[in-house]
């Protein structure tokens, strides 16, 4: 079990990351937190909403804060696999060839509208989404630790969208929705832009930190992700989990229910969560709260809609047919 002295200083550093990120993200305290925990849990996320709303400056002002290295992708019809892992190069002069790095060799990868993207292109990420490593030509390749990907989808009504398949899906450790500002945290970001000439906005984003700084912010995250393997979570806490993943396995209106994958990041994110607060151990609240954002998405109806909202009720119902140990 992690020490009481190395549960606070986790709880510190958390709190000054996420102070930090709220300055530059306004109005987003609750997705800022599962945010967070998504990365000390390398657990990737998934951000389902309408395009505007923050996704890209949420993925960049995570990644300048946990220390990493950031690269975005826009996600298009066109896009290739070759586009995200990268190629081999023929040098005929050497008569060889080189492995040409795709921005999956990032810490933090923003996949932007990533159902845009045809699921060819869309299957490239499993492998370094599940495995951290790209595998061209029978080499593999490993991706920088920590590697977290950050992925927006927008809603399936949109023109020009594929659905994420489910096995996809499963891989996202979080599913969240920033939506629209409220009218007085709007107001701050007008006022700031409005005020920002080009110039200043273009300098902010080029701004490097010094390298020490840098590495240390990246020492934390990695110190962040070890020390949550120590976080203890009980039996019982344990068997309610899995009790409410077999009643999503066994609901015949359900193709596809909760998998132990899913029960996996669920877990981590509790004690991730634990940390998060200076607490050495889960507690049922981290359950509760974590249900959603970390089993909506990969749930999924024989028939009727598959809107998000429907999934959340069926889960909220669930929930509430079982006890949760106190």
């Amino acid at each position: 079990m992690i020490s009481t002295s190395e549960s606070l200083r986790c709880k510190q550093i958390i709190q000054e990351l996420k102070d930090e990120i709220e300055t530059k993200v306004f109005g987003k305290g609750h997705q800022v937190e599962f945010a967070l925990l998504a990365a000390i849990t390398q657990g990737h996320l998934l951000i389902e909403d309408v395009p505007g709303v923050g996704k890209t400056t949420l993925a960049r002002t995570l990644a300048q804060g946990l220390g990493g290295s950031f690269q975005r992708v826009q996600c298009t019809a066109d896009l290739l696999p070759s586009d995200l892992t990268g190629v081999n190069i023929y040098h005929p002069g050497e008569q060889r060839f080189s492995f040409q790095k795709g921005p999956l060799f990032t810490h933090v990868l923003l996949a932007d509208e990533l159902n845009r993207a045809t699921p060819k292109a869309q299957s490239s990420l499993l492998e370094a989404m599940e495995e951290g490593q790209v595998t061209l030509d029978r080499n593999s390749h490993q991706l920088p630790y920590p590697f977290w990907v950050v992925a927006t989808q927008n809603p399936e009504s949109f023109a020009g969208t594929f659905q994420l398949p489910e096995s996809q899906l499963d891989r996202f450790a979080l599913s969240i929705k920033l939506g629209y500002l409220e009218a007085s945290d709007e107001r701050q970001v007008l006022s700031k832009n409005a005020h920002q000439s080009p110039q200043l906005k273009r300098q902010a984003h080029q701004q490097q930190e010094s390298l020490k700084t840098h590495q240390q912010r990246l020492e934390n995250w990695q110190q962040l992700i070890e020390n949550r393997h120590q976080v203890d979570i009980s039996p019982e806490l344990l068997d309610y989990m899995i009790e409410f993943a077999q009643h999503t396995r066994s609901n015949t209106d359900l193709k596809l229910g909760v998998s132990t994958r899913a029960v996996q990041s669920w877990v981590k994110l509790c004690q991730a969560r634990a940390l998060m607060f200076g607490r050495q151990f889960v507690i049922p609240e981290d359950i509760s709260i974590l249900t959603v954002p970390a089993l909506a998405h990969r749930i999924w109806f024989y028939r009727g809609s598959q809107q998000r909202s429907n999934r959340i009720t069926y889960l909220e119902t669930v929930a509430q047919s079982l006890i949760l140990p106190r």
